[in-house]
């Protein structure tokens, strides 16, 4: 790695980056309401965060500049190796990636993907088609794979909710009609 190139202050890079992302997120989600404009702009504003932190300027060295600045005065904020901040104010000596905390973020790093790739066999298999609904993990699953179940062939008597004891010094509950409760297929 060349320690004499900028790390930060590429704004270049980071507009052509979040320009990229973004055009190509509009070439397939094509907003048409206020409400898809709405969140293609929530998406551009991460874009666009994401690559300003990215190649720009992180905000967490922004926002302790000045405090840094006075601490260590002899590192340069443009650095890379000062974009690793407990490096440097833990007062580490030599590569910033060997040292035990940039170690250990990694081993939690592909940790999280060992969990990922456990929980996708649980979240991503098949749904019977006549599962009856006895969780929130059916409807959940389903959107989150972004699969609708399909509808049951044979239509579902609605299940009812058992009546609660009224408390023991509450003024009785006014009577009203209730319609039979179904649950939304996803």
């Amino acid at each position: 790695m060349n320690h004499d190139t900028p790390a930060y202050g590429l704004w270049g890079l980071a507009f052509i980056n979040a320009a990229i992302f973004i055009i190509f997120a509009f070439s397939f989600f094509k907003p048409k309401t206020a409400r898809d404009w709405r969140t293609f702009g929530t998406f551009s504003a991460f874009i666009v965060a994401l690559f300003v932190e990215m190649y720009g300027f992180p905000l967490t060295i922004y926002l302790m500049s000045g405090w840094l600045a006075q601490r260590f005065p002899s590192v340069d904020p443009l650095s890379h190796d000062f974009g690793h901040l407990w490096y440097s104010l833990l007062g580490f000596e030599g590569d910033p990636h060997l040292n035990p905390i940039h170690i250990l973020s990694n081993v939690a790093i592909f940790a999280g993907f060992i969990l990922l790739s456990a929980s996708w066999r649980v979240t991503a298999r098949p749904i019977p088609r006549e599962e009856p609904v006895t969780s929130a993990t059916r409807p959940v699953r389903s959107i989150c794979i972004g699969i609708a179940t399909p509808a049951p062939s044979t239509p579902r008597t609605p299940r009812t909710v058992p009546a609660r004891a009224p408390a023991p010094n509450a003024p009785p509950a006014p009577a009203r009609a209730e319609a039979p409760r179904r649950h939304a297929e996803v």
